[in-house]
C-alpha cells in the first residue's frame, strides 16, 4: 500500500485508510521489539539479572523525547507511551524470570 502524505487526504476515509497502515506497521514494530524483549530476559536469567534497569530504562525515554522533538511530535506524548510499553515488558519479564527460576528450583 503507498504512503499518502497527511496533507493529500481528501476526506476522513482516506485519513482512515492511513492510520490504519500506520497502525499495522507499529504492530509490527512494536512485535519485532518484543522478540528482543524476550531475548533479554533469556539473556538475563543466564546472567541473574533483573527485569527493572532503571538507568537503563531513563536512557531509552531521553532518546525517545529527543526523537519526538526532531520530528516535531510532543515529547511527553511519546514518553508517556513508552513509559507504559517499557512497564509492560518489564512486568513481562519479570513474570518469565520468576517462572524460569521456579521451574529451575523444582528440578
Amino acid at each position: 500500500m503507498t504512503k499518502r502524505p497527511p496533507q493529500d487526504c481528501k476526506d476522513l476515509s482516506d485519513v482512515r485508510v492511513e492510520i490504519d497502515r500506520c497502525d499495522r506497521a507499529l504492530v509490527d514494530m512494536i512485535a519485532e521489539r518484543f522478540g528482543y524483549v524476550e531475548r533479554a530476559w533469556q539473556i538475563k536469567l543466564d546472567l541473574k539479572q533483573e527485569a527493572n534497569v532503571p538507568w537503563r530504562n531513563q536512557q531509552v525515554f531521553d532518546r525517545v523525547r529527543k526523537m519526538a522533538e526532531e520530528r516535531g511530535i510532543p515529547p511527553d506524548m511519546c514518553e508517556a507511551l513508552w513509559r507504559q510499553m517499557v512497564g509492560w515488558f518489564i512486568q513481562y519479564e519479570e513474570e518469565k524470570l520468576k517462572d524460569e527460576i521456579a521451574a529451575k528450583a523444582q528440578k
